[in-house]
């Protein structure tokens, strides 16, 4: 159980050596989740994109690719998945094409509705807060923006104690001023997409 602990810990918050490892196995582990955000299209060319929860920087990756006009922010809460962030996305991060930074999603560091698009993969289950969390993704959000969650069902059901059913997220999206939310769920895949409007 201590070692399990330990791992969720990780997970979480990835530091030196075993949290770098972790970070690899997140890059290869979202890769099927990177795969459907190209297939459904929802982000635009041109767009300003903030992945939340970056990890090991290969979103930010598919992100850069599927957007060659657009420029890319991600923020993680850990120091090693910042630098493994930066170090997966080298040349992107050298010609700024890719900007990442240790910040918190409870308090993002940029100004009101500056962001196109913003994503979050397997990351929300560890907020501090996340109704207030959700408040600060809509504050970043422009107009017309979209909020992209996507997670495994069965680490939404592990580590929430509170929105855990579809009903509770897509009234936590409305309570916040999202105008239009989608929820796609792959029971085969046991994933679950939310896509909130503002």
């Amino acid at each position: 159980m201590a070692l399990l602990q330990r791992l969720i810990e990780q997970a979480k918050k990835p530091n030196g050596f075993v949290g770098s490892v972790m970070l690899r196995i997140m890059n290869v582990a979202h890769s099927g989740m990177n795969t459907w955000l190209i297939k459904h299209g929802d982000v635009y060319d041109g767009d300003i994109v903030l992945d939340i929860g970056c990890g090991g920087g290969k979103t930010l990756q598919t992100l850069s690719k599927m957007n060659p006009a657009g420029k890319i922010y991600g923020i993680d809460f850990s120091e090693q998945a910042v630098k493994d962030s930066i170090k997966t996305n080298k040349m992107d991060v050298a010609n700024g094409k890719v900007i990442v930074k240790q910040a918190s999603v409870s308090n993002i560091p940029y100004t009101d509705q500056f962001f196109d698009t913003i994503t979050a993969f397997q990351t929300h289950y560890f907020w501090p807060d996340l109704a207030n969390d959700v408040k600060e993704v809509f504050r970043v959000l422009k107009h017309g923006g979209k909020f992209i969650i996507m997670s495994e069902l069965y680490k939404i059901h592990y580590h929430m104690k509170a929105y855990k059913t579809t009903s509770e997220i897509e009234q936590l999206f409305e309570s916040v001023g999202f105008q239009k939310i989608q929820i796609i769920q792959n029971a085969r895949k046991g994933c679950l997409c939310i896509i909130g409007m503002k």
